[in-house]
């Protein structure tokens, strides 16, 4: 939609974090776009309705939600701009009373997701699976919530919930495991992988992958009409993030959701939001072959084919 100044107005659904701020308070802005926030708290709840609706010009995504969307043909291109990260061995819990002494002991019991497709779901099954040596085809995945992307077909060993509590049917035993079941009072309920913090520096310094959760889409219509539009889009949240990586080594006070990304730079390097497909390879390789692995995909896709082709050199 253009306005009458020639400025082309985008209606846009983005979380506020450390590194979005500029573009949420215009203090960022990219030439000849403006970007017409509708705020969507939490951020999870614009996914579903960008991919069934197109009902944002620009979107955050979670990247697991993304390719399923890609693979049932949804209008809309993502930008190689990763908006949110995190490890995934922290999220996996289990019931001590379940006969799980290690994460092999997984197979023939029910493990709680939110969603079959949920991103931090795909990367701890992966995990599971690659570290671990667990026949994810052994565990019975038990869903509590609708797919993102509605013609998504779940495997088998998925079974359907609707509307129950994770916490509450992990602590009471119906479910030997959980992933991303969010804080749990029960003296019951402990992680499943030791020391998970140090568990997931670990891997990273093996693996080199540091996983992408959310990434950022764009109309396909509206990328079709102006070639310049992705990496100006690109370009304003480089800049956006600029701002906050200078934050980061100053001595200013930092949010929470700041605070989590300086400590890790530890593990992953000065830049704990590196953006282009270049410098994310092996992670957009890794959560690739695990949605393939996990019958989420139905084909392998490069990491290329993922993103606007004019943004594929920008970093």
């Amino acid at each position: 939609m253009t306005a009458a100044t020639g400025t082309t107005v985008l209606k846009t659904a983005l979380a506020t974090y450390a590194h979005t701020k500029g573009l949420k308070d215009g203090s960022v802005t990219a030439p000849g776009i403006r970007l017409e926030h509708i705020e969507v708290s939490p951020i999870v709840g614009a996914f579903r309705r960008m991919v069934r609706t197109l009902e944002f010009d620009v979107s955050e995504m979670a990247i697991t939600t993304y390719l399923t969307a890609k693979a049932h043909g949804k209008a809309f291109t993502a930008l190689p701009v990763f908006v949110m990260r995190q490890f995934h061995h922290a999220p996996i819990v289990y019931n001590v009373k379940s006969g799980v002494k290690s994460p092999k002991d997984l197979e023939g019991k029910k493990v709680g997701v939110r969603a079959y497709t949920v991103t931090t779901g795909v990367w701890a099954r992966g995990i599971l699976a690659t570290e671990y040596g667990v026949d994810l085809d052994k565990v019975t995945w038990v869903v509590v919530d609708e797919e993102h992307v509605q013609e998504y077909q779940k495997p088998a060993n998925v079974m359907e919930r609707p509307g129950a509590n994770l916490g509450e049917m992990l602590a009471k035993g119906e479910l030997a495991a959980a992933i991303g079941a969010g804080q749990i009072d029960s003296p019951d309920v402990k992680p499943l992988i030791p020391n998970p913090r140090e568990a997931e520096a670990a891997w990273y310094r093996k693996t080199g992958i540091y996983p992408v959760n959310h990434t950022v889409v764009v109309k396909d219509s509206l990328l079709q009409a102006d070639a310049t539009l992705a990496p100006r889009l690109f370009a304003a949240f480089k800049e956006a993030k600029a701002i906050f990586l200078k934050q980061l080594g100053s001595a200013a006070q930092l949010s929470g959701d700041a605070q989590v990304l300086a400590q890790r730079r530890s593990i992953v390097g000065d830049d704990p939001l590196p953006n282009g497909v270049a410098r994310n390879r092996k992670a957009l390789e890794a959560v690739i072959q695990f949605a393939l692995d996990q019958k989420i995909l139905p084909r392998k896709v490069d990491p290329e084919e993922m993103f606007a082709r004019n943004t594929l050199g920008l970093e």
